[in-house]
This record gives C-alpha cells, structure tokens and sequence, in this order.
C-alpha cells in the first residue's frame, strides 16, 4: 500500500531533537580559544534586539509557531556577533533567535537557552515543537533558542542544489568494489567543493567553541548575569565546551541525552554503531513479543534482523518505487531505520515500512529517510546535514581516507550486523572537507563551575548511556551530577517521564540538586 498523506505528514514533524548527535568527538585546543579583546566585543553585548512576530521558517518547509498556552505569542530577533571572534572588529554574522517570555514575571530567573543537537538543529523550529512539555520550566524562564551559527537562518552553509541532494543521499555510501569506491569518493569531494564555493568564507567558523562564545554573547545581550542552559545531544558536547571557556558564568544547566566528551571518532562512530543495534534489538524483541500482531516475519530478534540485513541486500542490487519518482536505495533506507529508532513512538513506522518495502514499496522508509535528511514534502531541503557535515569537520582533526575507513569494517560490522557498515564508511565523511579540523576531542573540564545536572538513558541509540558518566568525569569533582533514566529512547526529560521532569524541574525552578547517581526508572 502506498504512503499516505497522514502518515507523511507525521513523519515529517520530527524536529532536531531526534537526529543524530553526529561525530562524537572533539579536541583539547578549545582550552586554548582565541581571545577577543575587551573593547571589541563591548559594542556586541550593549546591542538591544528588536524582537518581533516570527516569519514562517523556509528552506525545508515550515509555519509559524503555534500560540502558546493562553495566547501568548512567540518573538523573533537577530543578534549581531564576530564572525571572528580573535578579529571582534571584523566582519559580523547575524544569529537568528526565538523566545517565549516567562509567564510569571515578577518571580522570572532569567532565560533558558535551549540547544536541541544536531550539530545542525535549527532552536527556531526545534523549540516551538516541544515547548509544551516545557510550559511548566516558562513560568519562571524566558524560553530562548537560536539557529546556531552556519545554521538555518543564521547565514546557514549551502552546497547542493535540492535536485543535487536527491542524487546525493541516493548514492550508495556503503561501496562494495572499487568502482563504487571512485564514485563515492567523486561525489563527496563534489559535495566539499560545493561548500566551500557557496559558504567558503563561514566554514572555518562554524565550530562549537564559536557556538559556545556566542550563547556567551547571548547571555550578556539578554541581561542575564548566569547563563541557564538545556542541552540535548550534541547540546550537551557544546554545553560543556561552553562551561569550559566560561565556567564562573554557569548558572543552572542541564546535558540530556549525552555525547561522550572523551571519544575520538572512531570511538564515538563505534559507541553509536552499538547504540543503534541496542535499539534495533530492542525493536525486533518487542515485535516478537507481539506475536502474530508484528508484521515482520521472523520468531526471534535473530530471525527479524536476519529480514532486515537480507532486505538491505536486495535494495543495494536494485532500488524499488518510493515516493514519486524517487526510488528507495539501501542507502536511504538505512537512514530510514536509523531514523525511527530514536524513539519508541517511530516502531510502528519502521514496521510498517519494513513490510511495505519487503513488498515493493518502499514510500515510508524514504519519508523517513527524507526526515533524517530535512527535506519536505515539497523537495526542498533545509541545510541540517550540510551545517552538521560542516560544524563536525571544523571541530575534529581527523581525517579518514575510504581506504582507512573500509580496513576498520570488520570492528564496525562486529558492533552492529545491520549498521557497521554504514557507519564504518562514513569514519571518511571529512576526507575531502577544504577546511583543517580543530580538536581531538573537546576539552569540557569546568573547574568552579556551578553544579550541571547530566542525564544520561541506558537504551539511549544515538548517545550510549556511557557517555553521561564520561561527561560527569570531564567535566570534574564537584560540576557534574549524574541522574538515570531506564528508557530506550534518545533523551529523557522529552520522554513524559515523571521522575526525570520532577527532578530537572525542582533543579530549574527552585535550585535543588539532587543527589548524583539518582536513577529514574
């Protein structure tokens, strides 16, 4: 049965939140930032914001925001920063912000800043799709995200032209011969070409030590005296990266979902590598749980992933009809799986699209794929994967030619039978980025700063459960406080959970730490 229009139209509600936190690595030189001088950066933080009805968001599709509980609109502004931060007298970019102010304003905090992950996630939609479960941290925060620099309406990177990206997310990015070696290699080092002929002035200064200055900016530009924080995902890598630089400035901040400050990318590519197939186990054990009520064939976790690998084959030797005239390639629909594993509420998704695909159509596992990728129903995309590609090859040194990445299969297909591969070959996504990455791994060290709450899940697919006790220890004795939650999806506090809404909410409101090492189940 083809897609339908209700089931395409959920799919592409899925915001940045639920993407990938991407690379999972960073570098010791964000220890060493540049250091703008004092009397540059003054005329920065003295700017009012001229803040205003939001536009509908473009590029990828998109309305204004929804009204908020009791009418209250959302406001829109830019605000002006360094393009450079070691040149503050130089050229200036224009970050793109969103606010929903408190609703009890004689007992206000502050702002909440929120930064949903990625790298890549636009705040300006991201926000507004998830600012119900946050009505209760508004009445006493200003709720505040930002398109990131390199993002969305933040000057965001350009590199291909839709029907250039159509073509490019089609390509088979697992190469089985050397041909298919040349063509990838041909149309990555098209894909960095492009980049740097439309954007090649930004992309040296995309990283995430210039993201963390510019909340720093942020802070002083919205009056506050702490910078108050929630980070998701690669929210919590920048959330760290900014305690480091600025850890007197911490106020209340809280990392949910987190990405493992010490991995370099091999070992980050490999933790997600496990934390998808965790994830698809879980998957195909609750299918089999279900008996006859799953749709996928198969009567244990083996038997149903053994469907799924022989699937994948079959798409790798011939694509079959997607959407349109697009047809759905291994590629794709390995990116479509991906998708649908970061939340429980994607299952029924991905079954239904595994059995479609199993029988000749293969429209929901594109939709889904098409999500991941950030293009519409229209076929316009908007720039997450190209900022996500551009952010994670400014900030990470390492450069993995194809060669080195397919000699590092066997470790990856050992880690997960379904998404070794995939995962393995993209260790080659920056080989032919034009500009030279920046860290190792970041430093997040934050000595004197102000107690972060760091949640970690133990089903979590994107960011493994270890990362949340690898932040807690970078981050040093006395900064992190780490709090459980058994669950299965990417992010906690997002889930409904009460125990973890209870406990980030009394953290937010009314400054109770708990104790590390609590466990919401």
């Amino acid at each position: 049965m083809p897609i339908s229009a209700a089931q395409r139209a959920a799919l592409f509600t899925v915001s940045a939140v639920l993407l990938a936190a991407g690379c999972t690595d960073g570098g010791d030189e964000a220890a060493a930032p540049e250091t703008p001088t004092t009397t540059g950066l003054a005329r920065f933080a003295s700017q009012q914001l001229e803040w205003g009805p939001c536009r509908p968001a473009t590029g990828g599709g998109g309305t204004s925001p929804s009204p908020l509980p009791g009418g209250a609109s959302w406001e829109c502004a830019f605000m002006e920063a360094p393009l450079d931060y070691a040149e503050p007298d130089g050229e200036t970019i224009e970050l793109a912000l969103i606010r929903a102010r408190a609703r009890d304003r004689s007992n206000r905090i502050g702002s909440l800043i929120y930064n949903f992950g990625g790298p890549g996630g636009s705040g300006l939609t991201g926000l507004p799709s998830f600012a119900p479960a946050y009505e209760n941290l508004r009445s006493r925060y200003d709720l505040v995200s930002f398109d990131p620099r390199g993002v969305g309406r933040s000057q965001g990177v350009e590199c291909a032209t839709d029907r250039e990206l159509d073509a490019y997310y089609s390509l088979d990015f697992t190469p089985d011969d050397t041909a298919e070696e040349r063509t990838l290699s041909d149309a990555q080092k098209k894909y960095a070409s492009g980049c740097e002929r439309e954007s090649g002035a930004l992309l040296p200064h995309v990283g995430t030590a210039n993201a963390a200055r510019d909340m720093d900016l942020m802070r002083q530009v919205l009056g506050d005296e702490k910078f108050h924080y929630f980070g998701i995902s690669y929210g919590t890598e920048l959330g760290g990266v900014y305690a480091h630089l600025f850890p007197k400035n911490v106020g209340r901040a809280l990392f949910d979902a987190v990405v493992d400050p010490t991995a370099g990318t091999e070992a980050g590519a490999l933790g997600q590598a496990k934390g998808f197939q965790l994830a698809l186990d879980n998957f195909a054990k609750d299918c089999v749980d279900r008996g006859d009520a799953c749709a996928l064939p198969g009567s244990n976790v083996a038997e149903i992933e053994s469907f799924i690998t022989g699937l994948l084959a079959e798409l790798d030797k011939k694509p079959i009809r997607g959407i349109g005239e697009r047809k759905l390639t291994q590629s794709l629909a390995t990116n479509g799986i991906v998708q649908a594993l970061y939340t429980e509420e994607y299952w029924q998704y991905l079954e239904q699209g595994l059995e479609a695909a199993d029988g000749g159509d293969g429209g929901l596992l594109l939709a889904l794929s098409d999500s991941m990728n950030g293009r519409d129903q229209n076929g316009r995309y908007n720039n997450i994967q190209a900022a996500n590609t551009a952010i994670n090859c400014v900030d990470f040194k390492e450069r993995y030619t194809l060669g080195q990445a397919k000699e590092r299969l066997p470790e990856f297909r050992e880690a997960s039978p379904v998404f070794g591969d995939s995962m393995g070959w993209a260790l080659a996504n920056c080989s032919q980025w034009p500009i030279p990455g920046t860290w190792d791994h970041p430093d997040v060290s934050a000595p004197g700063s102000a107690p972060i709450l760091v949640v970690g899940t133990t089903g979590d697919p994107a960011t493994p459960y270890a990362g949340a006790r690898a932040m807690v220890n970078a981050l040093g004795k006395g900064v992190g406080v780490e709090l459980t939650y058994e669950g299965t999806r990417h992010g906690a506090y997002n889930s409904g959970d009460k125990c973890v809404q209870g406990a980030v909410d009394a953290y937010f409101l009314q400054g109770k730490v708990p104790a590390s090492g609590t466990v919401c189940k």
